[in-house]
């Protein structure tokens, strides 16, 4: 990945009245995600074993901003398997090999109004990215006459969270810039799909699964709403591994959540980027940011999905995947004053990048042994 980072947010409410229909903030492109970054607390936005870095940001005079403790770094290990097998099968002994998963994070947080954002880049001893989005904060709420929820006879658009409080149904959209240089620049896209077959009768079994492989030659072609089964590959024409297949890497999305609002609706027009949750464009040092370049000026006509309605040439070229995470928030009583973290994410994971299992050879842990501690210590 020769640059991956967060380009858009977009979280539009679903109360249509006149004192809340305009409300459909562009969290990065609007508020900018790196000037409403925030210190981390020590020991508890991060673990103890943390090393910490400042950060900068250009202030809009231009001059720079420093953010201390903006980052933190740290290795985690949460008692996650990196990979095991037990073997049965030799008679009368087994054998059991068993390595832990233990990866480097790179964590930020943004505070956009009455939400925080937890971001973090995870980085796999097997080559893997998993890339984290965790939402907490204070909803947004309006005063209602309402004390309890049986008296409701009518569409409030939220939930009764406490006495006259309706928290109000929302979405956060996240769009990911991943420019990807699988083994070199010159890369195409790959939609490995599965696909129901049938059995030609001559055994008792009547279908199964196979790969149908499609490239991506442009653009429209490469668009995508998640939901059926199916691989998504950047690949490598060019580099071939030890037995012929094209050198990749997978992307492994998270749960898709669609818009659910109709695509003339004046407000989906800015945001129109959200409409699906996969791209493919060709490089351009211009398009960085899903929304446009100027997000608060645009009326619809600068933004992902209309570079790519220029349905130009993705085959073999230097492309960029764009990818969308959504959540879909219907409020509840557990969600006020302040909410529980609620966390999704997707993953980069080496598709016939390597020739085997690239922490094959890591060596099994060894039990730490911590003086005047053991199983039974109790702390007083």
């Amino acid at each position: 990945m020769y640059k991956g980072r967060l380009s858009e947010v977009f979280v539009p409410y679903m109360d249509p009245s006149k004192g809340w229909y305009y409300k459909t903030y562009f969290d990065a492109g609007e508020f900018g995600f790196g000037s409403s970054a925030i210190s981390l607390q020590p020991h508890t936005d991060c673990p103890p074993n943390a090393v910490f870095m400042d950060g900068y940001y250009a202030n809009q005079d231009g001059t720079p901003v420093k953010i201390s403790n903006v980052f933190c770094v740290f290795e985690r290990y949460t008692g996650d398997v990196a990979w095991r097998h037990t073997e049965v099968s030799i008679p009368n002994e087994e054998r059991v090999e068993v390595r832990p998963e233990i990866s480097l994070v790179v964590r930020s947080a943004t505070v956009v109004g009455n939400y925080d954002y937890i971001m973090d880049w995870e980085f796999k001893q097997s080559a893997s990215i998993k890339v984290g989005a965790s939402l907490s904060g204070i909803i947004e709420a309006k005063a209602s006459f309402y004390t309890n929820a049986q008296e409701i006879k009518e569409d409030v658009y939220g939930t009764l969270v406490a006495e006259n409080t309706i928290a109000t149904n929302h979405d956060h959209f996240l769009t990911y810039y991943l420019d990807l240089d699988i083994d070199g620049g010159e890369n195409s896209f790959v939609k490995a799909k599965m696909k129901t077959m049938k059995t030609d009768g001559s055994m008792p079994r009547k279908s199964y699964w196979s790969v149908v492989r499609e490239t991506a030659k442009t653009e429209c072609e490469a668009r995508m709403k998640l939901g059926e089964p199916a691989g998504l590959v950047i690949t490598n024409p060019n580099k071939m591994t030890n037995v012929g297949n094209q050198v990749g890497y997978r992307l492994l999305p998270g749960s898709p959540a669609p818009p659910l609002l109709l695509e003339d609706d004046y407000l989906q027009h800015r945001p129109a980027f959200t409409r699906y949750q996969v791209w493919i464009t060709p490089y351009n040092r211009s398009e960085e940011w899903a929304g446009g370049l100027y997000v608060d000026h645009d009326h619809g006509n600068d933004n992902l999905y209309e570079w790519t309605n220029r349905d130009r040439d993705i085959e073999n070229k230097d492309i960029v995947l764009w990818h969308t995470l959504g959540f879909h928030h219907i409020p509840a009583q557990e969600d006020f004053p302040v909410m529980p973290t609620v966390s999704d994410g997707f993953e980069l994971r080496p598709f016939n990048f390597f020739d085997n299992n690239a922490i094959l050879k890591t060596r099994p842990s060894k039990p730490l042994m911590f003086h005047g501690c053991n199983s039974t210590s109790t702390t007083p």
